[in-house]
């Protein structure tokens, strides 16, 4: 599903995908099943995501006759932006087990909301790049890990944001940024909070996954 305010914006409606990010929403669903769900939720989006894959024709045998192929053509790359970004890569690894993975480490400045950069590791010629943030708030993470890509010789073309909320203010700010950019996404929510948190969102993703945001019960 497309919305005419944002061309780059592509927003997956499968019946699937729906029903487990109502699943992530739920403010009593537990960082074990908020994993799984985040890893459930990536590996059916990287059907969207991937849908644009060059492909390149090899021979091989079957048991029946040889035949030209059809393979991906060239290295795909996911990278994640930390921390969150690892619960939705893990769904993608299972669809993309040879694909190679980077990691862009950034934090928001609780004050200014601004990205902070802390970490950066990315495989050399890393091809088509899989660049995933479960939320898409303010827009400065995303459009700053972008940046880090293009940076490192990495052409926009080349690029595809997979995101499992979006807010419009984020979806503005990215697409004004980088327009050739695609961005994936699940939901287009309402809204950013004064505290610049996406309504109705889910929360702080990276809270959720890890339990950091709420005690845990003693395991006994």
């Amino acid at each position: 599903m497309t919305d005419s305010r944002f061309p780059s914006l592509t927003v997956i409606d499968h019946p699937l995908v729906q029903h487990k990010l109502s699943l992530v929403r739920d403010r009593d669903t537990r960082p074990i099943q908020f994993r799984q769900l985040l890893r459930e939720i990536g590996l059916l989006m990287g059907y969207e995501l991937t849908r644009d894959l060059p492909l390149e024709r090899r021979p091989i045998e079957t048991p029946i006759t040889a035949m030209e192929a059809p393979f991906i053509a060239g290295p795909v790359t996911m990278v994640s932006i930390l921390r969150a970004g690892l619960g939705m890569a893990e769904g993608l690894r299972e669809l993309l087990p040879g694909a190679k993975e980077g990691h862009i480490g950034l934090y928001r400045d609780p004050e200014t909301h601004q990205p902070k950069e802390y970490f950066v590791k990315l495989p050399a010629e890393p091809g088509r790049v899989l660049l995933v943030d479960p939320m898409l708030a303010t827009g400065g993470s995303a459009v700053h890990a972008v940046e880090v890509l293009l940076a490192r010789g990495v052409p926009a073309a080349e690029i595809r944001f997979l995101c499992l909320i979006a807010a419009p203010e984020g979806v503005e700010r990215f697409a004004g940024a980088h327009p050739d950019v695609p961005i994936i996404t699940a939901s287009l929510d309402s809204h950013l909070d004064d505290k610049a948190y996406i309504v109705p969102g889910l929360g702080d993703a990276g809270d959720r996954l890890y339990g950091t945001s709420h005690p845990e019960p003693e395991v006994r």
